[in-house]
């Protein structure tokens, strides 16, 4: 499964509430098939701009994230869920990035000046591979167009 990264923004609320409903968040997400990883709490925060949500007027938030895996046919209806949750001020889900290769880098590549390196000769040459149009100065244009 794909790992994802469930960024929550609670409303301010006592520990007790808090806590009943970040474990009604994970039986959501063990409901949809999914695997919770890692909890992280970010504490409470003050939000960037006023968020109304549910009929409140929301200005600090209490920001958790979620490392989950979940099957990506089952992230709609988690979003959707988790959207009808009155505590949850805002919800984001992201992909998260997994780096499978691993690049060694030596420093004789990295003395190198910029032009002779692997990389930008690669960049180069996909550059070139590129079917561009070219500019034609012979345009048959009888006027300049661009005159104020």
């Amino acid at each position: 499964m794909i790992t994802y990264e469930l960024c929550l923004l609670f409303r301010l609320m006592p520990k007790t509430e808090l806590v009943s409903s970040l474990k009604r968040t994970a039986n959501a997400i063990y409901d949809k098939g999914g695997i919770l990883r890692k909890l992280e709490n970010l504490g409470t925060r003050d939000t960037p701009h006023k968020i109304s949500a549910h009929g409140m007027v929301h200005r600090k938030a209490s920001c958790f994230v979620y490392e989950i895996n979940v099957p990506p046919t089952k992230l709609e209806d988690l979003n959707e869920e988790l959207g009808r949750d009155v505590d949850i001020v805002r919800r984001h889900i992201f992909k998260k990035n997994t780096f499978d290769e691993v690049k060694e880098c030596t420093l004789h590549e990295e003395m190198l000046p910029v032009p002779y390196r692997k990389d930008v000769q690669d960049l180069l040459e996909q550059a070139r591979k590129l079917d561009k149009p070219k500019f034609v100065y012979g345009n048959n244009l009888d006027h300049y167009p661009f005159q104020k």
